[in-house]
């Protein structure tokens, strides 16, 4: 395990993206053919896509949709995620071309000092708010209301908005005023003339930010809540993954509905979208599914159980049924279809699975750097129902899965809360399950010129990735899960295809946040007009021919 203070070990994947963007590693990027007069840009996000799913499954002909995809595409086999994996960072990676450090989005579930509470309109009382852009974030949560519309309710949940000081003026951040960069869609419209934009994805309202901060990015951003209760079953769709997939049937259908130049309802003709895409859940919920009733992979080799495997054929009809549409409508061969993931799942390997419950929190309390009850931002509400505008102001959170976000009641007590962590690194009972090589305790300057600086308000003073296979949780109902750096969260599927592309394999070390320039180019729309682009000098994907 290894302290990182100075250097971060369990993130040495920095240095083979830098040599990655300045043009160096072993790969094979010199194309037969190239992007040439791309029209439309498909891009298609499945949470769970390992790079192993999709090398197995193409091996094993049971994808044989996205093989077909293959034959006209470059297959990146060493694409990974900038730093953490939950699906707000990984899809931001994808949408802006940057990381946690420019584009700002940590977890759906964050905290940021600077920003009030959603009731102090005057932004006259104390600072520090646990910002939660989830399921809750539609109106329908109000006051801690039942998820009963699939659309959220159709509106925002105002106890979910959080309130700033903007050049003196108290403001309130709806999620697309939360993210710092702006997105692939926004710059598409700004310079496309009568480019039109469209989005579908799991949470209503949490996902506006994907408009970017101008709020207007996207012209069809689709309104469906996973966590919403299907009146069918009085459960979600997240209770097993044949019930997921009636929620991304929606989505498929509105990518259909916008091939065919209608609207994501199917109601409106307004054109074909110029970038348009979705996000799968299906695969994920099957990952997360306990290995005992079938959830998850049989051994170390990413080898599928049951629920994968149905899952990976659910994805791959899924994604035939697009090309199908796009070939009907004579647009398959003018459209750049990209298929990849926001993030992976872990572990893999089920006998290395470790639930010891959040042993992390629970240090820290003890250890009076965060309130010893648990009274701190969203948890301590008076329902006890997220977002529904009571939670407490100016207390630090401790975000984790099998990963560990900390924003300390005080941060100046950073120094000694990472020597108290590194009493503790043990995989025991009570330990935080750091004590591995690729462990890692990440704060100080280290942390900050990866992630930015905590004393802006919106970085974690420390973050903790545990060893792999860890998650910080005692649920029985879940055995893997996302959000950290570990080896099976982080190294995701990647596909760029294009009829004008021959079958190649690209061996070269790259980000998912080299997709965002790369859809750009594909349109020849300069990347460099993209935020993240600029400031973190994210370089399009090798081997395209650009």
């Amino acid at each position: 395990m290894n302290v990182q203070s100075h250097a971060a070990p369990a993130l040495s994947l920095i240095a083979a993206l830098t040599l990655a963007a300045c043009g160096g590693s072993n790969h094979n990027d010199t194309p037969a053919s190239a992007i040439a007069g791309a029209q439309h840009v498909l891009l298609v996000s499945i949470d769970g896509l390992h790079q192993q799913d999709l090398a197995n499954c193409v091996a094993a002909k049971t994808c044989p949709n996205i093989a077909a995809l293959a034959n006209n595409g470059v297959t990146y086999t060493n694409a990974f995620t900038p730093g953490l994996s939950d699906s707000f960072p990984g899809l931001a990676a994808l949408l802006t071309g940057g990381s946690p450090k420019s584009a700002g989005l940590f977890y759906d579930v964050s905290y940021d000092r600077t920003l009030y509470a959603p009731s102090d309109s005057q932004c006259s009382g104390a600072q520090g708010w646990n910002v939660v852009f989830d399921e809750t974030t539609g109106i329908d949560a109000m006051n801690g209301g039942a998820l009963t519309h699939l659309d959220g309710g159709d509106a925002f949940n105002p106890q979910a908005i959080p309130n700033a000081k903007v050049n003196g003026v108290c403001t309130p951040v709806y999620p697309h005023n939360y993210i710092k960069t702006n997105t692939v869609f926004e710059v598409v419209k700004q310079q496309m003339a009568n480019a039109r934009t469209a989005w579908a994805d799991k949470h209503a309202w949490g996902y506006d930010w994907v408009n970017g901060p101008s709020g207007k990015g996207v012209d069809d951003l689709a309104r469906t809540e996973i966590n919403s209760i299907d009146p069918a079953t009085q459960s979600d769709y997240t209770d097993v993954y044949t019930h997921t997939e009636l929620f991304d049937n929606l989505h498929v259908q509105a990518i259909v509905n916008q091939i065919d130049g209608k609207d994501s309802t199917g109601a409106s003709s307004v054109g074909v979208p110029t970038v348009f895409g979705t996000n799968f859940q299906t695969l994920s919920v099957a990952q997360k599914a306990p290995n005992a009733s079938g959830g998850g992979y049989t051994d170390a080799q990413f080898t599928p159980g049951p629920q994968v495997t149905g899952a990976i054929a659910y994805v791959d009809g899924a994604i035939g049924k697009m090309v199908a549409e796009l070939k009907a409508k004579n647009l398959f061969a003018s459209t750049v279809f990209i298929v990849t993931s926001k993030h992976g799942q872990s572990p893999a390997d089920h006998t290395m699975l470790v639930k010891n419950g959040d042993t992390l929190a629970a240090l820290l309390q003890a250890n009076n750097y965060l309130d010893p009850n648990g009274d701190y931002g969203q948890a301590a509400t008076k329902t006890g129902s997220l977002n529904d505008g009571s939670g407490l102001v100016g207390t630090g959170f401790e975000q984790s899965d099998d990963v560990g976000l900390i924003w300390l009641r005080d941060p100046s007590q950073t120094t000694s809360a990472v020597a108290t962590l590194q009493a503790n690194l043990g995989c025991t009972k009570t330990g935080i399950c750091a004590d591995g090589a690729q462990a890692s305790i990440l704060s100080g300057a280290a942390l900050a010129a990866k992630f930015g600086d905590p004393a802006q308000g919106r970085t974690p003073d420390i973050i903790v990735q545990p060893n792999p296979a860890v998650i910080y949780t005692s649920s029985k109902s879940k055995d893997a899960e996302h959000g950290g750096n570990a080896p099976d969260d982080s190294h995701l599927g990647l596909l760029v295809a294009y009829p004008g592309l021959k079958s190649a394999t690209n061996a070269t070390t790259v980000s998912t946040t080299q997709v965002a320039p790369t859809i750009l180019k594909s349109l020849n729309v300069n990347p460099g007009l993209l935020q993240s682009v600029a400031a973190e000098g994210t370089q399009v994907l090798p081997g395209l021919g650009f």
